[in-house]
């Protein structure tokens, strides 16, 4: 005499996958031999009335005929048949120890987090070797002032979420050429944290982010060079009922009319006449510190480096003070054109081997 399955359940040739998966944990759990009282015969009936009922397929078959062809019935390992994974395809292992040994479901929920902003940020050449401070507006999602990102209103308690029964996920099925593939994915009732606010903040509905502009501040470090990258964490965009991402700022730096930089010195050219080469002479040059005064030694020669200690860019690593030099390459300027009295006397010092 066919068996029949819905009898074995208890429950209606009408009922919803979600019926049938609640029978069959509840005489799963009432019926398994490693429980006190428990009936292995009875329970692995149990089992294979579920794994017909459970799969589409196979209950078009049954309710048709009366039979499953090629049924492969109970059995296996403690009343389940492990030959065969497709039939456990979505079925939740964790669920069903939670059932028959109390075991607690323990999976790590992932914690939501925002996305991740990046912004650039142009500075002068003195802004990048002394440091600065920017302040930059920025349109995105930030936590609700009101609610702090809670979602729920000022006072109010959290409940479990109806719709994944507390656990943050919810359970997809989808068929494919290989069967029924079951996913999980988070929850957008709750946002994945398994609880809703009994009230929700009337700010943000309930959603503990808004998009909003919010003003940054961005310290930039004395010494940063052009395209380096600043990141502030949790300054990104919020995640509703999660953390913040982070902001990345990516620093361009402006060209100086005078100055460039070669590590953590500064290099500047510096012209002066032929006759100051010769006999030597003082300048006042200004520097990014402010004006000082230069002594040129008589006799120096196009190309050579003169060098001022500590008026460089700052190191970056400690609080020491420490800085770079400023680098002047004297370039000894050449006249075009001399006047008749000039190469007289130029002619003078050809003479006296000069």
């Amino acid at each position: 005499m066919p068996k029949d399955y819905y009898e074995i359940l208890g429950v209606a040739r009408n009922a919803s996958k979600d019926d049938i998966k609640k029978a069959f944990r509840k005489l799963a759990h009432k019926f398994h031999p490693d429980k006190s009282g428990g009936d292995e015969a009875k329970f692995k009936e149990i089992n294979e009335a579920y794994q017909i009922l459970q799969d589409e397929k196979k209950r078009a078959e049954y309710d048709r005929y009366g039979r499953v062809f090629g049924d492969m019935g109970g059995g296996g390992a403690g009343g389940f048949d492990f030959s065969n994974f497709s039939n456990f395809s979505d079925f939740d292992f964790g669920d069903i120890f939670e059932d028959f040994f109390g075991f607690e479901n323990t999976k790590a929920r992932k914690i939501r987090r925002g996305r991740d902003i990046s912004i650039d940020v142009e500075l002068s050449f003195e802004e990048a070797v002394f440091g600065s401070s920017r302040r930059v507006l920025i349109n995105k999602f930030s936590f609700c002032e009101l609610c702090k990102g809670k979602g729920s209103a000022v006072g109010s308690k959290e409940k479990t979420c109806s719709v994944c029964n507390g656990s943050g996920m919810v359970r997809e099925n989808k068929r494919s050429f290989f069967g029924t593939i079951t996913t999980m994915r988070e929850c957008k009732n709750c946002f994945g944290t398994g609880t809703i606010p009994e009230k929700e903040c009337p700010n943000c509905t309930g959603a503990g982010v808004l998009k909003r502009s919010e003003e940054v501040k961005i310290s930039v470090p004395a010494g940063i060079r052009d395209g380096e990258i600043i990141k502030l964490s949790g300054k990104g965009e919020a995640a509703s009922r999660g953390i913040a991402g982070d902001l990345y700022v990516r620093i361009h730096v402006l060209e100086h009319a005078v100055f460039k930089r070669e590590g953590q010195d500064l290099v500047m050219d510096m012209e002066i006449p032929m006759s100051e080469a010769l006999l030597g002479s003082e300048h006042n040059i200004a520097t990014l510190d402010g004006s000082i005064k230069l002594k040129i030694p008589a006799g120096i020669d196009s190309g050579e480096l003169l060098r001022v200690r500590s008026k460089g860019v700052p190191y970056a690593s400690g609080d020491d003070g420490r800085r770079g030099d400023l680098i002047i390459k004297v370039i000894v300027k050449t006249p075009k054109r001399l006047s008749k009295k000039a190469r007289q006397l130029i002619e003078e010092l050809k003479k006296e081997g000069i």
